[in-house]
């Protein structure tokens, strides 16, 4: 059973962000109160994974943490093993006490993309959407960040998180909550609203939009990142079944088709600052990531294709202003 009473002290601290605690604790209640799967196992591994204050922890070139006397090897091993259980990991790296968590994405990638674009994060009040485990958060926090919180549903991601927060020394300035965006209230609360790697799984990309910006207080900042195609402003994609075998994918616009959208819906001061095609060497299957990967789900003929023949994967980060 995971404890969320720290997250509700964190809120009702925070004058913006006390509305929230009027439905938050029973969706957590009715969470927790939900059939899981592995979770009990998966938390089983967690406890056995002990609360540790790291002599040094780096979040400002990476998420690195080391005691001056490193562990033994035996421990190490131990260490490993158990998050070994939390397989896969998608998002990272993570360095922790000398383990290289080698993750399906090279996230420090985006991050590094995205950073010199955006607002300084010092101080600001941080919504991670579609977090994953949590690596960017980290990142987030290494920027100087005062409080981050990530959504996202997933229940292994959850347990990854937490088993880094435990390694970090249960820092309690980032939480990660088992929720989508449409069950958070009109917030207007924070700062800066992340949304990467999202607006492609959602059936209203339009309303996604809506949600994030009810999330921001006035001149606050989102930074999206999602799946685009080559176009004009009215060039969109919607593939018929699957994308580079990707179920639950809906809307590809242009980058510039997005920035319209985000004008759209309220937005200003909007800028695409940058779109790349994904590599094969920031996604692709690794020791922590065994199953299939964006290598396999490229056409072996015609590397610009994905394997049901769309183009192949180009991601766009853009920034804008609520105004």
């Amino acid at each position: 059973m995971l404890n969320f009473a720290n997250v509700y002290q964190l809120l009702a601290q925070d004058t913006r962000l006390q509305p929230w605690l009027n439905v938050l604790p029973q969706q957590l209640t009715d969470w927790q109160q939900q059939p899981h799967g592995d979770l009990d196992r998966w938390l089983r591994a967690l406890n056995k994974i002990s609360n540790s204050q790291p002599d040094n922890i780096d979040l400002k070139e990476s998420v690195t943490v080391s005691n001056n006397e490193p562990l033994s090897s035996g421990e190490q091993k131990k260490l490993e093993s158990l998050l070994k259980t939390f397989h896969p990991w998608r998002k990272g790296p993570y360095h922790l006490h000398g383990i290289h968590i080698d993750t399906e994405w090279r996230s420090d990638w985006k991050w590094g993309r995205l950073l010199p674009h955006i607002s300084p994060l010092k101080n600001r009040s941080v919504l991670d959407v579609g977090c994953g485990n949590g690596y960017h958060m980290w990142r987030m926090l290494g920027e100087g960040a005062y409080q981050v919180i990530g959504i996202d549903p997933s229940e292994l991601f959850l347990v990854q998180f937490e088993a880094v927060r435990k390694l970090m020394g249960d820092n309690q300035k980032v939480h990660l909550l088992p929720l989508g965006i449409e069950q958070l209230p009109e917030l207007k609360a924070f700062d800066t609203v992340f949304s990467m790697g999202v607006l492609y799984h959602r059936r209203s990309p339009i309303d996604h939009l809506i949600q994030l910006k009810n999330q921001l207080v006035s001149g606050g900042e989102l930074v999206l990142e999602t799946l685009v195609i080559e176009g004009d402003e009215n060039a969109v994609l919607v593939p018929f079944d699957r994308y580079a075998q990707m179920r639950n994918v809906y809307f590809f616009p242009s980058a510039l088709a997005l920035k319209a959208w985000l004008e759209k819906v309220g937005f200003v001061d909007v800028r695409i600052v940058d779109e790349n095609v994904t590599s094969l060497g920031e996604q692709r299957s690794t020791e922590w990531m065994t199953h299939n990967s964006l290598p396999d789900y490229i056409n072996p003929n015609d590397p610009t294709k994905t394997v049901e023949g769309y183009p192949a994967p180009r991601r766009a980060i853009l920034v804008a202003k609520n105004p």
